[in-house]
């Protein structure tokens, strides 16, 4: 399954390999280290950043959090810090409504210890899928390597699509993509990694980085 393409971003994947594995540290540490508010200041994120640049959907968020209104403040008061990403009004209303989800019934915000309760993987994003709006499998994927479970599951956009056509993995890039496509995708890239013995969430990063020319979130 190498082609020459493969031989190219390899040479990448060994320059910056010492930089990916620290962010993927860094990525288990937010779970094993992270409270309640951090894993869910996570999971808001992965919310703002269809459409959006990811250090702007960061800046977002950490702009809430710093002001104290991620936790607190109505759709409206969100939208006000939400100029820097695409679609605002709708993703400050998806805000407002995941923090409900995740507040129990003495208004602390239980997002980790939810996420927690969940066997498996899949079973977390499964459950995000079904019922966290503005959250597809795309972000969900997003959300869960970013906490440091990103070894068996796929992010697939565009950037990434359009990679793993160079590299033969798949023929096209999908129309859409619907649950048994993606599936399929990422099976062909768990396959794909095995044989050339990068990891799944690493293989990301380095296309990733390939497209942004930086590691990031």
């Amino acid at each position: 399954m190498k082609n020459e393409y493969f031989y190219e971003i390899e040479k990448t994947y060994k320059k910056i390999k010492k930089d990916i594995d620290n962010r993927l540290k860094e990525y288990k540490n937010t779970w094993e280290h992270g409270s309640n508010e951090d894993i869910h200041a996570e999971l808001s994120f992965c919310i703002l950043t269809p459409q959006s640049k990811a250090r702007n959907a960061w800046k977002a968020i950490t702009n809430m959090r710093n002001d104290n209104i991620l936790f607190t403040g109505t759709a409206e008061e969100l939208a006000e810090y939400l100029n820097i990403v695409r679609f605002k009004n709708n993703k400050a209303k998806y805000l407002v409504e995941l923090r409900n989800q995740m507040t129990d019934e003495n208004g602390k915000i239980i997002t980790k210890d939810f996420f927690s309760s969940f066997k498996t993987v899949n079973e977390k994003r499964e459950w995000i899928v079904k019922n966290i709006k503005g959250m597809a499998w795309k972000e969900a994927g997003h959300f869960l390597r970013n906490v440091g479970f990103g070894s068996e599951i796929a992010i697939l956009d565009r950037h990434i699509l359009k990679n793993l056509v160079r590299l033969e993995i798949i023929d096209e890039i999908p129309k859409t993509l619907t649950k048994k496509i993606y599936l399929e995708i990422e099976n062909k890239i768990k396959v794909f990694c095995k044989e050339t013995k990068i990891p799944m969430d690493s293989f990301d990063l380095l296309l990733w980085y390939l497209e942004a020319g930086e590691i990031f979130k």
